[in-house]
């Protein structure tokens, strides 16, 4: 077995530490304007009501819709950093069917597996944001195409994939399971 070249390693480490800046800049985006959605809405505007001045509708126009576009590019972002941290649920089905001799080999064939279902999965992605950019989809109230926002979910299964592939290639570059799934 071939060890992992430095370079792989650290190209996986920069990886997923974009995947995780992404994932942390979306939510935290989320929360901040959602939370100021709702202070303007429930405190800003009694207060200016109460001091008697009208400045109409308050919050954060569309927000809701904004905190749904950050929530997709998160989230699917978050299938690299699943994958990345061996965080991601795996099922124990067939786990004892197999000698533990032969477990570093099925590990590298259920990789390959894995990967090629995941490219699978973002090829169908691809076509799903295809149709959208095709007709033109738009997002309600704010009138944005969506397939911008929706490119993350073939991306987020791509991601995945090409780490499958590159821990059935080097094997210890994959994150070890936890003893449970909690």
């Amino acid at each position: 077995m071939a060890a992992a070249p430095p370079a792989a390693v650290r190209m996986l480490a920069v990886w997923h530490r974009v995947e995780c800046w992404l994932a942390v800049v979306c939510f935290s985006f989320i929360a901040v304007i959602l939370v100021l959605d709702v202070l303007g809405r429930e405190a800003l505007a009694p207060f200016l009501n109460l001091i008697g001045v009208d400045i109409g509708p308050t919050g954060i126009f569309a927000s809701q819709r904004f905190a749904i576009y950050a929530l997709v590019v998160g989230s699917f972002a978050g299938i690299g950093i699943a994958t990345a941290t061996g965080s991601h649920l795996v099922p124990r089905v067939a786990f004892g069917w197999v000698p533990k001799a032969f477990g570093p080999t099925m590990d590298r064939i259920a990789d390959l597996f894995t990967g090629c279902f995941l490219v699978a999965v973002a090829y169908y992605g691809v076509k799903f944001v295809e149709v959208t950019y095709s007709i033109d989809l738009r997002a309600p109230v704010l009138d944005w195409v969506v397939w911008p926002f929706q490119i993350a979910i073939p991306l987020g299964f791509f991601s995945a994939a090409c780490r499958y592939f590159i821990y059935a290639v080097w094997p210890a570059l994959r994150p070890q399971l936890p003893e449970f799934q909690e």
